[in-house]
């Protein structure tokens, strides 16, 4: 059957009806605040007429956020750009358009990763977050996650020449340089209960009355939760939450005089919590659980918390991009919010 003039636009139209979270996405957001950042990472001297035009670099960012709500990998958002109409308007494609292949989206996101633009991108929009006045300081929650990486499968020597910082020798011998491209050697083991984790953690800071992120940080798995609190709080904060894993000396003396402290208090066996700190930990908590709210649509909406990437690098791209996109997905919804009510 030969297809209409108006066929695709009839199709569109009734995504748009069903409820099409993407299209509602793209008019949230001003996109082009990041096309300046984007245009200067990539723009390159005409070497004479003639060559094929590059993809729009905006265009090319948006892939990414798709690629990272969902969770694809490169082949699959190839694929799934040229399958998923929807797909094609969020990114301003038609059906006689072409689409970036696996190894563009591959090149663009490796170029972003090594120019470690990410914590700008995200500045750059935090910094309209605050111009809206959505960011309001008066509560900053603070936690982490981890964030999981393809697990390793080394020796005993092995783990222990990385711990060390070394190299194994086997790995350094002509024919292996394939294995060695294939390990990470900065993502770390740890455990917490009964469950093993290998990779790394993004640590949040989160304003408690939008639930949007405000900073973070990211390190290996087995970085105790704590330990960058003190360089990701600033003046601007008014009262900080978190659990009990954060109580201590250090980390008291650590923040402003000016800030609150109302991180939950931990109990030991010779000094058990009193009756009035379990309510205090318990009045607290009913803020500081809203963080958690953060991590579940991170797990749930965007299909998980890992990184199919090797080496610190790149996990700080993808955690950096996590975030991000968080936000971007915060705002449309406090957004939505608002026009509802109105």
């Amino acid at each position: 059957m030969q297809l209409g003039i108006w066929d695709e636009s009839l199709r569109l139209e009734r995504l748009s009806q069903l409820g099409d979270s993407l299209e509602r996405l793209d008019s949230a957001i001003d996109w082009e605040l990041f096309r300046p950042r984007l245009t200067k990472l990539f723009k390159k001297e005409a070497k004479g007429a003639g060559g094929r035009p590059p993809y729009d670099y905006l265009m090319l960012f948006k892939i990414l956020v798709l690629q990272r709500i969902y969770n694809l990998s490169d082949d699959q958002t190839e694929y799934q750009i040229n399958d998923r109409i929807s797909f094609m308007r969020f990114l301003g494609l038609h059906l006689g358009d072409r689409v970036p292949d696996a190894k563009t989206i591959w090149l663009f996101r490796d170029t972003l990763t090594k120019a470690e633009v990410i914590r700008e991108l995200f500045d750059i929009f935090n910094k309209q977050l605050e111009e809206a006045h959505l960011i309001t300081r008066t509560g900053t929650i603070v936690d982490a996650t981890f964030v999981e990486a393809p697990r390793q499968r080394n020796s005993k020597d092995e783990r222990k020449d990385i711990k060390e910082g070394k190299v194994p020798e086997a790995w350094k011998k002509e024919g292996n340089s394939h294995k060695l491209r294939q390990k990470d050697m900065d993502a770390t083991w740890t455990r917490k209960g009964n469950q093993t984790y290998f990779g790394y953690k993004d640590h949040i800071k989160v304003d408690s009355d939008s639930k949007l992120i405000t900073d973070y940080r990211t390190t290996t798995a087995s970085t105790h939760d704590s330990q960058p609190m003190p360089e990701m709080i600033d003046e601007n904060d008014q009262a900080v939450y978190a659990d009990s894993a954060y109580w201590g000396k250090p980390v008291a003396e650590a923040l402003p005089k000016h800030v609150k402290n109302c991180i939950n208090e931990r109990g030991t066996k010779q000094q058990p919590l009193t009756e009035e700190q379990r309510a205090n930990n318990n009045a607290k908590s009913k803020i500081r659980c809203r963080v958690e709210h953060v991590f579940g649509f991170m797990t749930q909406s965007m299909h998980g918390i890992t990184v199919r990437s090797i080496g610190i690098k790149r996990a700080e791209f993808n955690i950096g991009l996590t975030n991000l996109i968080y936000n971007l997905c915060r705002f449309e919804f406090l957004h939505r919010s608002v026009v509802t009510a109105a």
